[in-house]
Formats: C-alpha cells, sequence, structure tokens
C-alpha cells in the first residue's frame, strides 16, 4: 500500500479491508479442502470463521458504499466510524492468524501433511500483511 494517499487514507484502507477480509474467508476454505481428514474442532472452529469473516466483508463494502453515495465527503464522525472498523478488522486478523498457528502446531492432520504447512505459513503472511496496513494507519492517527 503507498501512503500518499492523504484524505483519501479511509478509502485505501476499506479497499485493502474489503481484500484482506475476502482473502482471509476464502482461505478458511483452502485449509478445509487442502487437509480434507482435518480434525472436526478445526473444521466447526474454521467453518464458524468463515461466517464470521464474511460478515465483516459486508460491513466493510457497506461502507465503502456510504462513502461513495456521500460523494467521498468523509465527515469526523465517519472517518471515527472507519477507524474503529480498521480496528475491529485488525483484531479480527490477528485472531485468524493465531487460529492459524494453533491448526499448523497442533492439528495431527496437518503435521502429516507438508503441503498444508506450507498454504497455513502462507495465509498467516498475508494476514500479517493487512495487519501491517491497518497497525500503520491506526498508529498514523
Amino acid at each position: 500500500m503507498q501512503y500518499y494517499y492523504g484524505q483519501q487514507m479511509p478509502l485505501r484502507i476499506l479497499d485493502e479491508a474489503e481484500f484482506w477480509k475476502h482473502q482471509e474467508k476464502e482461505h478458511t476454505v483452502v485449509i478445509r479442502e487442502l487437509v480434507s481428514n482435518l480434525e472436526a474442532e478445526y473444521v466447526e472452529a474454521l467453518k464458524k470463521w468463515e461466517t464470521s469473516l464474511g460478515e465483516t466483508h459486508q460491513k466493510v463494502i457497506r461502507f465503502i458504499e456510504t462513502v461513495v453515495r456521500s460523494a467521498y465527503y468523509i465527515s469526523a464522525a465517519l472517518q471515527q466510524q472507519v477507524l474503529e472498523l480498521v480496528s475491529f478488522c485488525l483484531k479480527q486478523s490477528l485472531q485468524f492468524i493465531e487460529l492459524c498457528q494453533q491448526i499448523k502446531t497442533n492439528s495431527a492432520a496437518v503435521s502429516a501433511n507438508p503441503t498444508a504447512k506450507v498454504v497455513i505459513d502462507h495465509i498467516i503472511r498475508e494476514s500479517e500483511y493487512f495487519v501491517g496496513i491497518a497497525q500503520a494507519l491506526l498508529y498514523h492517527q
């Protein structure tokens, strides 16, 4: 992400959040499909995360639509709501990373699947990328 967006930064971070929440949601499916014998507790956790990430993704889309409908005018109140949403997205991504790490570390099915370990590491790195973007915006404020 480039850091020269100035007043448009809230729009840029919403675009990033929209993309990464969609990615994280898809990643829950990737893990389940890649590890067909994944333990039931992790399958259920990933299904719950798929739902939760999908809800967050839709909320981000609603914010983007609000900004577009307001002719890109971002009031102080809307800016604050965007920052709160980004903070929520950041925390959610950190929790998703934690789940992925638990699955990688504790799942016997993943331990027996070298490809799954590589893919989960990649998924973690991708979520960490979004975490870095969100932190840069939040700590800059």
